[in-house]
């Protein structure tokens, strides 16, 4: 019967009696399961206000919302509250939301709280469901997003377009059917296993973004790790020291973030289609159906198809790559052992060469571009024709023409080595098998005739470079044994006029019993194009200590280098003063058995030569001979030191050869 108001069990029961009669039909809809006895003395307590029993104990009561609270004073019947219902908070509210919480998991609360107390909803989303609702379906909406950017992202600047991203991933529709049908556990694991993956995935199609942009061609997972010692340099010599580690640091979170946030995407929109089976499973089917029809009509939106199996074919691409450059690796050691005048004799080289004073200068991203693009031509083209008329005046002529790079934006030795060696080096593996090796190479001949002396001026190179016997130099002058005591400009250690200072000084200035072969790097021109060096009269280079003002009062190369117009035309007066130092030494310092050979390694990168340009550089030969110039008149170059958009375009690797077979040398009998 129900309970009368203001009876307690000690008065009104006896005490082998529950505390309070309930009338089962009443209570039904408020408890489950059997109630526990309480002690007479409990109740008593209770009455006076006590919390505790005289055990210490707490009372055998379960903690009521605080809907259900009646105020301490207000006497209540001792009615124990039973557990509380799976999947509801304290307050009786269901919050089982299935974008926020995993079926697998029980979604139930314990206790919510001591007796006699309010509780507070135990998680946000409890307290706001509304709002927690729509916050885990934009979570699974970004997630969705982000899964199907990295699936489709190009990897190569230009073709982040809207249309590549409008299309149906096969990848995407193949995961979620396997996810679908699996059991939790294989399913958590798969889930882990493709974030993961598709997060290394993404951070290599960033690294083929950044190699396409400097150096025009993809990254290669086999032989480009080694490039990353460079660029760290780079950033060092460009960003100071604290800025290159905090470059690096970046880097790194930035490949962090990228992992975790793939692998997270995954687990989420897994665990909600598992929640959402039926529908996640229609959903599915239906855009499989779409990909299909798609592909068979062959329908796209505006270039790419509506198909799409881009990480497929990418994930195809990376193993063919990586297969490619295995084999490449033992096919080219059986090339490198290959050379026509690898047995010819010393004194059958270059014998129409005894005599002449013989330089080979490189200079650093001297591409066609430089020649033909708008925004740098008007500028090199005025310097080119100024040094040609310089040098005609001085009694020199020269002829030029076109050469293929094999390299482009960047790694500038290995169009060194492909233009000597002639050999095609066009990655690190194919330069270290050669360097390693015998193979004759142009500055190789001329030491191998014991008729000059071979040096080498490399004011980039900053530690020990063993590569110098490979290349046959009596003697090698790096940045520390030039005697620079001016400032770097950016990555450049000393400017072009001084570097050839020095050479003269230390070298070419001084009395010999044999004439000398050369080989000059000439470092201005290299990016970031900021600060450039200025020409100053030649008595006043010094020890470079009257750079000082020049390269403060330069520009800072974040100001140059980020902005696509400052950059062209930075990098055009770069050249400019790359050529006017190397042509003003010439005819200062020139003789008539003064013969030049000076080129560029590779074009410039991407951002300014531009996406599709060429491999193409120029290559001019200066002599105050004038029977140098006739033994390769053949050759069908251009008179003067630019090169005819016509003229001749030949491979880099092919000039050793022809330049030995011009000037006298045998190949040797087989």
């Amino acid at each position: 019967m129900p309970v009368e108001e203001g009876i307690t069990a000690s008065e009104g029961e006896p005490e082998d009696k529950p505390a309070v009669d309930i009338d089962t039909d009443a209570a039904s809809d408020k408890v489950s399961g059997a109630e526990e006895e309480a002690p007479a003395e409990a109740a008593s307590a209770r009455k006076e206000g006590e919390k505790k029993t005289p055990s210490g104990e707490a009372p055998a009561v379960e903690a009521s919302t605080p809907a259900e609270e009646t105020p301490a004073e207000e006497e209540t019947p001792a009615v124990a509250k039973g557990p509380a219902v799976e999947g509801s908070t304290a307050s009786g509210e269901d919050t089982s939301d299935p974008d926020t919480s995993d079926p697998d998991t029980s979604a139930g609360d314990g206790p919510a709280g001591p007796p006699d107390e309010p509780a507070a909803p135990s998680k946000w989303r409890d307290r706001h469901p509304v709002a927690a609702r729509n916050v885990g379906w934009t979570v699974t909406g970004l997630s969705l997003l982000l899964i199907c950017f990295a699936l489709l992202m190009p990897t190569s600047a230009p073709k982040f377009t809207p249309g590549v991203f409008l299309r149906i991933p096969v990848e995407a529709v193949l995961g979620a059917a396997v996810l679908i049908v699996l059991p939790r556990r294989p399913r958590i694991a798969v889930a882990i296993l493709a974030g993961a993956s598709l997060g290394v995935l993404t951070v290599l199609n960033l690294l083929d973004v950044g190699f396409n942009m400097f150096l025009g061609r993809g990254f290669n997972v086999v032989l480009d790790w080694v490039l990353f010692d460079d660029a760290q340099s780079y950033l060092k010599d460009t960003m100071g020291n604290g800025g290159a580690i905090g470059a690096v640091i970046a880097v790194l979170a930035l490949v962090i973030i990228v992992l975790v946030l793939m692998t997270l995407a995954v687990l989420r929109v897994s665990n909600v289609m598992t929640r959402n089976r039926d529908a996640a499973s229609r959903a599915t089917l239906v855009v499989g159906t779409a990909w299909v029809t798609c592909a068979a009509l062959g329908l796209q939106l505006s270039g790419p198809g509506i198909a799409a199996r881009t990480t497929v074919a990418r994930v195809e691409d990376r193993v063919n790559r990586v297969q490619a450059t295995l084999k490449d690796e033992a096919a080219f050691a059986k090339e490198a052992k290959k050379d026509a005048f690898g047995g010819t004799p010393g004194d059958q080289l270059l014998t129409d060469l005894r005599g002449k004073d013989v330089m080979i200068a490189f200079i650093e991203s001297y591409g066609r571009s430089a020649i033909e693009d708008e925004a740098t031509a008007a500028g090199v083209d005025a310097t080119l024709t100024a040094k040609n008329e310089a040098l005609t005046k001085a009694g020199y002529s020269a002829k030029s023409g076109w050469l293929t790079s094999a390299t482009y934006g960047g790694s500038s030795w290995l169009g060194h080595s492909t233009f000597l060696s002639g050999l095609w080096i066009n990655n690190q593996n194919r330069y270290r098998t050669v360097t390693a090796g015998e193979h004759l190479t142009l500055t190789g001949a001329f030491k191998r005739t014991g008729a000059w002396r071979t040096v080498g001026v490399m004011p980039g190179v900053q530690k020990n470079w063993p590569e110098g016997k490979f290349y046959g130099l009596d003697n090698v002058y790096d940045s520390r044994e030039l005697g620079y005591e001016g400032p770097k400009f950016s990555w450049s250690t000393m400017p072009d006029q001084y570097a050839l200072s020095a050479f003269e000084r230390l070298e070419h200035g001084k009395k010999r019993d044999k004439p000398l072969m050369s080989e000059i790097i000439l470092t201005s021109s290299h990016q970031p194009w900021a600060p450039i060096p200025k020409m100053i009269p030649w008595d006043q280079v010094g020890d470079g200590s009257v750079y000082e003002g020049i390269e403060k009062a330069g520009k800072d190369p974040a100001d140059v280098f980020y902005d696509s117009k400052k950059v062209k035309e930075e990098y055009g007066k770069s050249i400019q003063y790359s050529v006017n130092s190397l042509i003003d030494y010439v005819v200062k310092y020139g003789s008539k058995n003064t013969v030049l050979v000076f080129l560029g390694d590779h074009q410039p990168l991407a951002s300014v030569s531009g996406s599709n340009a060429s491999r193409d550089v120029p290559v001019s030969i200066v002599a105050h001979d004038k029977s140098v110039l006739d033994k390769i008149d053949d050759w069908g170059w251009t008179d003067g030191i630019k090169p005819d958009k016509s003229a001749p375009v030949w491979r880099m690797d092919s000039f050793r050869d022809r330049f030995l077979t011009a000037y006298g040398s045998t190949p040797a009998k087989r």
